[in-house]
């Protein structure tokens, strides 16, 4: 398993059998070593996005860490909990382009884990080469959302995948001369 850790959190990155293990919530928290929250899945996924990933791993073994990651809590002193979860829509484009989106549990909002979690997707994503930019779309009126992509550094673009979306971008950061 890819697993990327931050202050906070343990981010692991989806496999086939922990996708399979999404619908018995004690089975996906011992393979991820964490309570799953009873209201399993976080806002916005449903059985589409599950099938959604396990077609993506299935047609493309070597995309783990393209798709879905479980964002799990790993504060000292406190519960190991999945707190949310999130990814990429698959690898990068032809143009170096990859698609974050990203979902908490309403009582682990307003905490930070959400910009600390996608923070750590992107620093993971920058770090392979073929990466020159991530995007990410959202619904106006999901004014936290939008305020993790700023506070990320990214900016709005024009053009999103379908009417009512908005799309952010982040360019790859410069190298320093």
């Amino acid at each position: 398993m890819i697993v990327v850790e931050t202050k906070r959190l343990h981010l692991v990155a989806a496999t086939l059998e922990t996708l399979a293990a999404e619908a018995d919530r004690e089975r996906l928290g011992a393979l991820l070593g964490a309570e799953v929250p009873v209201e399993w899945p976080p806002p916005l996924n449903d059985d589409d996005s599950l099938r959604f990933w396990i077609s993506r791993l299935t047609e493309q073994p070597d995309a783990s860490g393209w798709v879905a990651w479980y964002f799990v809590r790993a504060e000292a002193g406190a519960a190991r909990v999945v707190v949310g979860n999130g990814g990429f829509k698959g690898k990068p484009s032809a143009d170096g382009v990859v698609e974050v989106g990203y979902s908490l549990f309403p009582r682990f909002q307003h905490h930070g884990y959400a910009t600390e979690a996608v923070g750590a997707l992107i620093e993971w994503a920058f770090a392979h080469d073929a990466v020159r930019s991530v995007i990410a779309e959202t619904l106006p009126d999901l004014s936290a959302s939008i305020a993790v992509l700023r506070r990320l550094g990214f900016t709005r673009v024009p053009q999103s995948s379908e009417p009512g979306v908005i799309r952010f971008a982040k360019p790859r950061p410069r190298a320093p001369a």
